[in-house]
């Protein structure tokens, strides 16, 4: 977001938004279609459309930045200007603003405003949106984050390291005793963090309640032996009744955190279990993709996630460095940032939420995680890092514990696997 509409978001209470566009029509045209759509005005006047409505409710064009001049256009089916001789499509970066009167403090209305049908108008042959910012107003209507890194900290009782953490794979076809005596070596071997797969809800062969009570009778078991309990992100996603329902046997059961499919149970459903909910949030980014693969239409992740932040979810995937995905490692560091860049001007309400690396993650990307990142609030989920590891889930866990040591003493990995055996085959293994 430029420094323009942060400032005028911060001033006057205006929801702010900035768009990459491509048109071949000219630029204050095709701004002015855009917050026309958005806001009160349509492709024809209308009765009741009047200069004072317009002037209160109508979206504001705040700027127009990066001109450039392309060959081609990037997406089909956009259409040139009947009266206007069009040249070579124009790229620009686009402000708009609102008067917070259009939404009030509905997330669900902020979502359908600057992200509503602006990706279909034939003015454009890119549409993308890269920022949004939210008025300080809005920290009155959503409590944000509730745990984040601080909670999750006093809960794991993990201080001064990154959580490791682990994915239940395979991801389904595992009964409830299956997944519990999973659970029970990884935990022996010394992890932080486990969490259900993204696919795993509440299947017949493997139901809900009867897979969290398995894994929470391992979980305790552990934790009288060592006096520390292990996190368990258990996927509650489903409609809104089952849900509650998952939640409120998490809290009976001394449950430590749940997990949501963002992108499936969606705003509404968040804001529904945040407000029930006394356990972290742990955000699952799932379909991500669909948003963010091309770099010409969908949304930024730096946009994407504010919305899960001021819904309240305490953690949000950000991939890995070296993933198994086609996302760059630059694009990856930068939502880790973005995740633990404050969201507000109120210093009571920085709404940070703790970033989640996963996706092909062993000890072999640790260092460069934790140097590009610069401190160690995060959590960092290997399956086959640790579960593959040729001396087992231990190895596997104790050769992360040692490649985040060598990385916070400014020690290159392979110098401190000389001295520590399942660091140096991880490396081998992994590298």
């Amino acid at each position: 977001m430029s420094d323009v509409t942060a400032g005028i978001a911060a001033s006057n209470g205006r929801l702010c938004a900035t768009y990459l566009i491509e048109t071949r029509y000219p630029l204050e045209v095709a701004a002015t279609a855009m917050a026309g759509e958005q806001s009160s005005g349509t492709f024809r006047a209308v009765p009741g459309e009047t200069p004072e409505l317009l002037r209160r409710f109508g979206a504001r064009v705040e700027f127009i930045d990066d001109v450039v001049e392309v060959e081609n256009e990037a997406l089909p089916f956009s259409r040139s200007p009947k009266t206007l001789k069009a040249g070579k499509p124009l790229r620009a970066k686009v402000g708009l603003s609102w008067n917070i009167e259009n939404t009030g403090t509905v997330l669900a209305s902020v979502w359908s405003t600057v992200l509503g049908n602006l990706f279909e108008l034939h003015h454009f042959s890119a549409m993308r949106l890269l920022d949004v910012t939210f008025p300080d107003l809005f920290t009155d209507a959503y409590s944000g984050p509730a745990f984040a890194v601080e909670g999750t900290r006093r809960l794991t009782g993990v201080e001064g390291r990154p959580l490791i953490g682990t994915i239940i794979k395979p991801s389904v076809g595992l009964t409830p005793e299956e997944t519990a005596a999973l659970a029970d070596t990884l935990i022996a071997a010394g992890i932080d963090f486990i969490k259900d797969d993204e696919l795993m809800g509440d299947p017949p062969h493997s139901p809900f309640e009867q897979r969290f009570e398995a894994v929470m009778a391992v979980i305790d078991r552990h934790a009288d032996r060592t006096g520390r309990k292990v996190m368990y992100a258990a996927n509650l996603s489903g409609d809104v009744d089952a849900m509650r329902r998952r939640l409120d046997m998490i809290g009976r059961r001394g449950g430590t955190c749940a997990m949501l499919v963002l992108n499936s149970v969606g705003l509404s459903g968040v804001i529904d279990v945040r407000r029930h909910s006394a356990v972290p949030l742990h955000g699952h980014r799932a379909g991500w993709g669909l948003f963010s693969r091309s770099v010409d239409i969908g949304m930024s992740y730096l946009a994407y996630q504010k919305f899960w932040r001021l819904a309240g979810i305490d953690h949000m995937h950000v991939n890995g460095l070296s993933n198994k995905f086609c996302e760059q490692d630059a694009s990856v560091m930068a939502s880790a940032h973005a995740c633990l860049t404050p969201m507000f001007g109120r210093a009571d309400r920085p709404d940070m939420v703790m970033p989640v690396f996963s996706s092909g993650q062993t000890a072999v990307q640790a260092a460069d995680t934790f140097g590009r990142l610069g401190l160690n609030d995060f959590i960092y989920c290997c399956g086959g890092g640790i579960m593959a590891h040729p001396g087992g889930p231990a190895a596997g866990v104790r050769s992360l514990h040692d490649a985040f040591d060598a990385a916070a003493a400014g020690i290159p990995a392979r110098d401190y696997a000389a001295n520590h055996p399942e660091l140096e085959v991880a490396l081998q293994a992994f590298g």
